[in-house]
Formats: C-alpha cells, sequence, structure tokens
C-alpha cells in the first residue's frame, strides 16, 4: 500500500464500506489490510454500521456475507439529502 498524506478526504467508515461494497464475501482481515487500520477497527465500524442499519451481516458457513444498504441517508445535515448509495457510486472504483 502506498504512503498516505496525514489526512484524507473520507473517513475509514467510508473506506471500509467501500471495500464491503465492491465484495461483499471479503474478510474483515482483507478490508483491514486494504484500508490500512487494524483488523479490530474494522471489526468496531463493520458493528456500529450494522447497529445502525447502514449495512447486514449473514452468517454463511464459516464466513460472513455483508449488504449495504444503499437507501440509507447520510447522517451529516451537510449532505442527509444523499444516501450511501449515492456516495458509493461516487467513490465506486469499478
Amino acid at each position: 500500500m502506498a504512503e498516505t498524506p496525514g489526512w484524507t478526504f473520507l473517513t475509514n467508515h467510508t473506506h471500509v464500506l467501500v471495500c464491503l461494497a465492491q465484495n461483499e464475501d471479503i474478510t474483515l482481515r482483507e478490508v483491514a489490510a486494504q484500508v490500512g487500520i487494524t483488523e479490530r477497527a474494522v471489526h468496531a465500524i463493520v458493528s456500529a454500521l450494522e447497529k445502525d442499519g447502514v449495512l447486514t451481516r449473514t452468517r454463511e458457513g464459516q464466513r460472513n456475507r455483508y449488504k449495504i444498504n444503499r437507501a440509507y441517508r447520510l447522517r451529516h445535515p451537510l449532505e442527509s439529502h444523499r444516501k450511501v448509495g449515492d456516495l458509493l457510486d461516487l467513490v465506486d472504483r469499478g
């Protein structure tokens, strides 16, 4: 992974969401490696997003599958007119 500056425009929550949106079968260890944070931090972010209804986690065998609620409204007043799906579409690398 290339060196990143001291700050980025998007939060770790957004980075985790982007990883999960691109691959619903990805492991949290793989997400952590891509985002550049600990697996524990990714787990905390996923748990918070799941609690708030931004995503759902389904157990399939020994793996988890993640589904993003693209209709979830962004929380900050400046962007509350947008949905998670709008954000993911904006940063989609596909």
